[in-house]
């Protein structure tokens, strides 16, 4: 199926996309040049005990499994999974690129989306480079994306390039698990790794424009859409949020085997025990908030939204703290 665009962009999205990309010229960062990597404070010691996962934030961090854990295997599966968090990432963004460039390519002359387009995929490429090199310096050969994913990225991003609206759905399915659990990393005081720490500031900050920009998107297009097309939109968006925090932050099965874990702990921590499924949940409150506001939450997709177990609260404000008890689904 394909979608209609609109070649007539509001002045009030187009606005919002001239204080973006005023933003992306005038505070960017450099992966070589706002991080020492060779700075004595930020040099990665595999064997430093804030490699741990979080108990609160981390869904396998939480299971009593991994809590009875001698401190250096504790130590040693943080750091793997810390380090596969990040080779993720950088495929993620490597699919987002594609997609992005793909849309980019039909859009007329003038257009203030194509400039800011570019400059976002600009940023993602400094990404990447920032969270390989932490890979390298962790030193663990970290497979990064499941199998099935890795093997399909190449083709999800140059369909997303066509289906644009799933595409920035998508975007959005990607970019929130990470973004939030940063977020409530930081939020947390927990003792973290510094380098993983300034990375995640970085992150965190360029990350705003790029959710924002989605965000407004999908705003002043999904407005001009027919009732078929809304109602794709409709249904992809849970679907969307689901697969993507699985192929996130849900480790590959040979990170099982690596290290031992039983069947039934891999199982309770993605996503079965009620803790997970309230990481899972918690992940996606502004995209609830997001998906109401477009009109896309009736009867049948918030059936849907919990059968996926990433229904909840919605976010009252952008990146709202998870301080309100949430019942689980």
């Amino acid at each position: 199926m394909t979608f209609s665009k609109s070649a007539a962009v509001e002045s009030e999205y187009a606005d919002a996309l001239r204080t973006l990309s005023e933003g992306s010229v005038h505070r960017r960062f450099d992966p070589y040049l706002d991080i020492d990597w060779d700075a004595p404070e930020l040099a990665v010691d595999r064997n430093d005990p804030r490699w741990v996962l979080s108990p609160e934030l981390d869904p396998l961090g939480a299971t009593g499994w991994y809590q009875n854990l001698p401190l250096e295997r504790r130590i040693e599966i943080g750091r793997w999974r810390q380090a596969n968090a990040a080779k993720v990432g950088l495929a993620f963004e490597s699919i987002l690129i594609r997609g992005m460039m793909q849309y980019a390519m039909t859009l007329p002359n003038g257009s203030p989306e194509f400039r800011y387009c570019l400059h976002e995929m600009t940023e993602e490429c400094n990404h990447i480079q920032m969270f390989q090199e932490l890979v390298n310096r962790i030193g663990d050969d970290v497979p990064g994306m499941r199998p099935a994913f890795r093997v399909a990225s190449p083709f999800i991003g140059v369909a997303g390039g066509y289906f644009w609206a799933i595409l920035f759905i998508g975007i959005l399915g990607g970019e929130e698990p990470i973004d939030h659990y940063q977020k409530a990393l930081i939020r947390s005081g927990n003792a973290t790794q510094p380098t993983l720490l300034r990375i995640m500031q970085i992150h965190i900050a360029e990350e705003a424009r790029h959710i924002s920009f989605a965000n407004e998107f999908l705003r002043a297009h999904v407005a001009r859409m027919n009732p078929v097309s809304t109602a794709v939109c409709a249904v992809a968006f849970p679907i969307a949020m689901r697969w993507l925090a699985d192929e996130l932050v849900k480790p590959p099965k040979s990170f099982a085997r690596k290290f031992d874990i039983p069947d039934q702990v891999f199982a309770d921590a993605f996503w079965r025990s009620p803790t997970s499924r309230q990481i899972l949940s918690g992940f996606f409150g502004d995209m609830r908030t997001l998906a109401d506001e477009l009109g896309l939450m009736n009867p049948v997709t918030k059936r849907l939204w919990k059968v996926l177990k990433v229904d909840g609260d919605h976010s009252r404000y952008r990146s709202e703290p998870e301080r309100r008890l949430t019942s689980v689904r």
